[in-house]
C-alpha cells in the first residue's frame, strides 16, 4: 500500500487542529486556570462556602476577603460551550449568555479581615442563566449581574 505524501500533510493538519482546540492559547491559559478554581464547583454546596473558598485560596482584587463568590455547579465542557458565537451578548466585552440554566452557589462573605480567616454565610442555591466573560472562546470572567 503507498502513502501519498498529501495524506500526510493532511493528518499532520488534521492533528495540530485537534491539539490547539483542546487547550486554550498559553496567554489565555492562566485566566482560564483562575476562572475555573473560582467558579467551577460541580460538587459545590451550600455548606462548603468557607471551605470550598479558603481551600482553593480565592481571594478579593486587594488580596483581601472576597465579598461575593458564584460557584457553577456545571463541568468544563458545559461552560466552554457558553463561549459558542451563538450566545454572545455583548461584543465590546466579549460577553456570552448562556442558552440553559445552570445551578449555581452564591457565597457572601460574613467575617473576617484577610486570608486564610474569612469566614462565608451559609450559601444561597438558585437556578439562573450565567454571563461569562470569553476570550478566544474560553471562559475567563464570570458577569455578576
Amino acid at each position: 500500500m503507498e502513502i501519498h505524501q498529501s495524506a500526510v500533510i493532511l493528518l499532520l493538519v488534521l492533528c495540530v487542529s485537534f491539539s490547539t482546540h483542546a487547550q486554550p492559547q498559553s496567554y489565555i491559559k492562566p485566566r482560564y486556570q483562575k476562572f475555573l478554581n473560582q467558579h467551577l464547583g460541580p460538587d459545590m454546596s451550600v455548606q462548603k462556602c468557607t471551605s470550598e473558598i479558603r481551600k482553593r485560596n480565592i481571594t478579593g482584587t486587594d488580596n483581601g476577603c472576597k465579598p461575593v463568590n458564584t460557584f457553577i455547579q456545571a463541568n468544563e465542557n458545559q461552560l466552554k460551550a457558553v463561549c459558542d458565537k451563538k450566545n454572545q451578548l455583548n461584543k465590546d466585552r466579549n460577553l456570552f449568555k448562556s442558552g440553559q440554566p445552570f445551578p449555581v452557589v452564591t457565597c457572601r462573605f460574613q467575617t473576617g479581615k484577610r486570608p486564610p480567616n474569612c469566614t462565608y454565610r451559609r450559601g444561597r442555591l438558585s437556578t439562573r442563566y450565567i454571563v461569562l466573560g470569553c476570550v478566544g472562546g474560553w471562559p475567563v470572567h464570570y458577569e455578576n449581574l
